[in-house]
């Protein structure tokens, strides 16, 4: 038997986390691009045939990021130095001319074979990269989730394939590159945990797939899922932790005979800071707090979004300026939208722009309540939450009540009173939930316009909020059972 010992390290879903935090009890750092740095370092030192890998969504969720529209991570990511990555949906958040720029900045492969441009039906990145470490060539493919395809149906200038049709990209490339040199094949994913689970299924075995490294859902696995054959890793969100997955590679059968996988805490036990990146890191945050550093409002007390997917009161709190501003009856604000956990009491500029980035639109539609009923059936019904659907926060005077068992709408009340099929009401949604509304509400946007043309309350969510902010003070929120579930 001839083997060889590999070491791959893998991240996802860092969204620009560059910054270390003091935690339990200010006796430990945790995270940051500098510890994480040190962390890469001290590895690649101590061991041999290391790599590193990530598996999409390097940018978006800091202000840093958000300043410098990702030329700053992708700098950052240069001093890293992966030895490949993947795109995941939001590296799109820029508009796709501005991805291609910073994929010609960056000194590492970026991968993809699932993302095609339309009119030419030509992929739009490298499919796939061969690396040889120790005499073993490691053939690495690129897949991306479909919510992609929810950012360039603005542009109309690029296309996803279905997950069925990504399962063929992948026997695609390994057929015509896969051969008997070929000791280990890896999927870089950001399609989710449960859609690599469903990918790996279909998966053929001749196809010679080892292991999926994944993002996009954020999950922290105590050990890895084995499905098909196929070993599934993913490492949680931002910079916390990083997964280590030691494997023994059998050269002549190709395939992964013995592996350990952890998910290893980065903290300043485990590693010590990189200096020279964390100076690198300063020169961008500088700039950064010259311009964002001033105090917008301050709040009653600091507010919360634990989580996506419930009713939070941070959530509240913007669905409340939205409904104000677009004067509608139902303000439904993205979770997705809100990238910060806490807020306040102190708002500074940056904080705010950290934690409600995307300046999109807003537009106001009329509706009638058996659209309304069908739109809160769809997004609070059990697959929605289960999967990686979206959710969505809602204003003060809404009651949804869910009934889990059931899996339907129980009953929705505005202001006290029950929503009919045949009444008219007013909705409001952001430009990106607007465009794709049949994915993530069930209705279409003739539906949305069938009554009323729709009207643009304003071109930028994100700076009207701002004004509301400035001009109130000690704003508070709390959960109050706007969107409950019973069983």
């Amino acid at each position: 038997m001839n083997t060889k010992n590999f070491t791959i390290l893998h991240s996802n879903d860092m969204h620009g986390d560059f910054t270390a935090e003091m935690r339990e009890g200010g006796t430990k750092i945790i995270g940051g691009l500098s510890l994480l740095s040190g962390y890469l370092n001290k590895v690649r030192r101590e061991e041999e045939n290391v790599l590193y890998v990530i598996a999409g969504d390097m940018l978006q969720g800091s202000i840093i990021d958000t300043e410098f529209k990702g030329v700053s991570t992708i700098e950052i990511m240069n001093y890293l130095l992966p030895d490949v990555a993947t795109l995941g949906n939001h590296e799109f958040d820029y508009g796709l001319p501005h991805l291609l720029f910073l994929e010609k900045m960056a000194n590492f492969p970026i991968v993809n074979a699932n993302l095609y441009i339309k009119k030419y039906h030509k992929r739009l990145m490298s499919p796939y990269m061969i690396l040889n470490k120790a005499g073993f060539d490691m053939l690495f493919i690129g897949i991306i989730t479909d919510s992609v395809i929810d950012s360039l149906q603005r542009d109309e200038i690029g296309s996803f394939v279905t997950l069925e049709a990504a399962s063929e990209e992948v026997g695609k490339i390994t057929n015509a590159y896969k051969n008997e040199d070929i000791d280990l094949t890896i999927l870089l994913t950001h399609i989710g945990f449960e859609g690599d689970k469903e990918l790996a299924r279909m998966l053929k075995p001749e196809w010679g797939v080892d292991i999926i490294i994944g993002g996009h859902s954020h999950t922290i696995l105590e050990r890895p899922e084995e499905v098909n054959g196929i070993l599934i890793v993913q490492a949680g969100v931002g910079t916390d932790q990083i997964g280590k997955l030691d494997i023994t590679v059998d050269d002549d059968t190709n395939s992964v005979v013995d592996y350990k996988w952890q998910l290893i805490p980065i903290d300043n036990t485990i590693a010590e800071k990189d200096e020279e990146l964390e100076k690198y890191i300063e020169s961008f945050r500088e700039v950064v707090d010259r311009k964002y550093n001033t105090i917008i409002t301050r709040f009653q007390r600091q507010l919360t979004h634990p989580s996506r997917k419930i009713e939070t009161e941070l959530g509240n709190l913007f669905a409340d300026l939205i409904q104000e501003r677009a004067n509608v009856d139902v303000a439904l604000t993205g979770s997705g939208s809100i990238r910060g956990k806490e807020l306040g009491p102190v708002v500074t500029l940056g904080d705010y722009i950290s934690v409600f980035p995307y300046n999109d639109s807003l537009t106001k539609f009329t509706v009638s309540g058996a659209t309304l009923m069908k739109i809160f059936s769809k997004f609070m019904s059990n697959e929605n939450r289960d999967k990686d659907g979206e959710f969505y926060q809602v204003n003060k005077g809404v009651k949804a009540v869910y009934n889990k068992t059931s899996d339907s709408l129980e009953s929705l009340l505005i202001n006290g009173k029950e929503v009919t099929p045949e009444g008219i009401y007013t909705l409001s949604l952001q430009g990106y939930h607007a465009t794709n509304c049949y994915k993530y509400l069930s209705v279409t946007y003739e539906e949305l316009s069938s009554i009323e043309q729709p009207k643009i309350v304003t071109t930028a969510v994100r700076d009207t909020l701002e004004e509301f902010l400035r001009n109130k003070q000690n704003l508070t929120n709390k959960v109050e059972g706007r969107l409950t579930y019973i069983t």
